[in-house]
């Protein structure tokens, strides 16, 4: 038998804050897992290094579903982004090593390919109408056939989507979170308007997306939603919050525009409603929020049941050892509808060096075993921790708002 003979957790900042873990097993085989929570990493760090990890020493690395079930079952406080990350860390190190012991990729040991690349989308962004819509023009002159499209609003400091072409949302520097704008009946005037920009320019030849990025009430985004049909939309994202599972319903009787929802949802429990109750089109839980390879899997199985496809959360708050385990379901399911793609900074490839790539708007994956993403842990030391907060955001009256 195979054990859990060491489990370290590693916290880095090459670019951006990841929580990674590594498991090496007793005779000397090591597996990769993602545990980054964005803006609260340390959490999940110290979960793992206090809880989890003397759980682990000693128990059989090839048993990876009762692991999963030791870890969710056993802790009582259940499911919650800290636990349901540090849970999925561990199953993907355990997959990893298990396709390392099989001298096989991870997507042999599920199923082999459905399809022989991955189709991503890139995120065009502009500092104003002009420079997004240009930078729409980059990522199709690049190869993408999908693009989501987001800019800042006339009037509304800062807000969500008004950052430069080509960066990435990286968390403010600083001891406390940058407050930023929203004005919901300015979106709602302004945001129709520059995506029909974009149709203008480019025609509909390619998938346009957009994330609404949970600032709406139900009825709200059922306007939007209506106002955007004749783009063609290819999804609005997170269009209200997902607490209220019930508003969804009133969405879907007010739009046809296609509903992707669930980067913030951690389980199966979470988005049950959604799916079964035909919801939403795309389920966006990731790989590393959502109890990892074992219980995204699930998530997916039972969406396909009800027409829902997949388009997991793959921004750059998360490792590339997330994105090779995310990209080794999507190659395998049958209902993969798409998967979120930006690239990472060229130096969080100095600590992470994964072996897919990605070719105009598609990824194609490494037949290297395990997940294929080599840690080079000596690095991660050149690169401390730094505490960083995402946004929040505030309406003209001071009231917070879901940033």
């Amino acid at each position: 038998m195979d054990t859990i003979a060491r489990c370290d957790v590693i916290v880095c900042s090459p670019g951006r804050n990841f929580v990674t873990v590594k498991i090496t097993t007793s005779d000397g085989i090591v597996g990769w897992g993602d545990a980054t929570l964005n803006g609260r990493e340390l959490a999940v760090a110290s979960y793992l290094t206090e809880h989890v990890v003397p759980c682990l020493i000693g128990r059989d690395a090839s048993r990876i579903g009762d692991t999963w079930q030791y870890l969710y079952r056993g802790a009582y406080w259940r499911r919650g982004p800290v636990t349901m990350t540090a849970i999925a860390a561990v199953d993907v190190a355990l997959w990893d090593i298990k396709g390392k012991r099989a001298n096989l990729p991870v997507y042999e040991l599920l199923g082999g390919k459905a399809r022989e690349n991955v189709l991503v989308y890139g995120h065009a962004a502009g500092g104003d109408l002009a420079e997004m819509v240009d930078d729409v023009g980059r990522f199709l002159d690049l190869g993408f056939t999908a693009v989501r499209a987001q800019t800042g609003l006339v009037g509304v400091p800062q807000a969500y989507g008004a950052h430069a072409a080509g960066s990435t949302y990286d968390p403010a520097d600083g001891s406390l979170p940058t407050e930023t704008g929203w004005d919901t009946r300015a979106y709602l005037d302004q945001a129709p308007a520059y995506l029909a920009a974009v149709r203008e320019r480019f025609g509909f030849d390619f998938d346009l997306l957009h994330d609404c990025h949970h600032r709406m009430t139900p009825n709200e985004a059922g306007r939007f939603g209506r106002s955007v049909e004749e783009l063609k939309l290819f999804w609005m994202e997170d269009p209200t919050p997902a607490e209220n599972q019930e508003g969804f319903r009133l969405i879907r009787q007010r739009t046809s525009t296609p509903i992707a929802v669930g980067e913030v949802l951690n389980s199966i429990w979470d988005v049950q409603t959604l799916i079964t109750e035909q919801l939403i089109d795309y389920v966006r839980t990731s790989v590393s929020h959502a109890g990892g390879i074992t219980h995204l899997r699930r998530i997916f199985d039972l969406a396909a049941l009800y027409h829902v496809r997949s388009g997991s959360h793959g921004a750059t708050d998360l490792s590339p050892v997330s994105l090779a385990a995310a990209l080794a379901l999507d190659i395998t399911i049958p209902n993969f509808g798409i998967q979120e793609y930006m690239a990472h900074l060229p130096v969080t490839h100095e600590v992470f060096r994964p072996g897919y790539r990605l070719e105009g708007g598609r990824v194609w994956l490494s037949d290297a075993p395990g997940l294929g993403v080599e840690v080079d842990e000596e690095a991660a030391k050149k690169f401390p921790y730094e505490r960083k907060y995402l946004p929040v955001a505030r309406l003209a009256d001071g009231t917070l708002w879901d940033w």
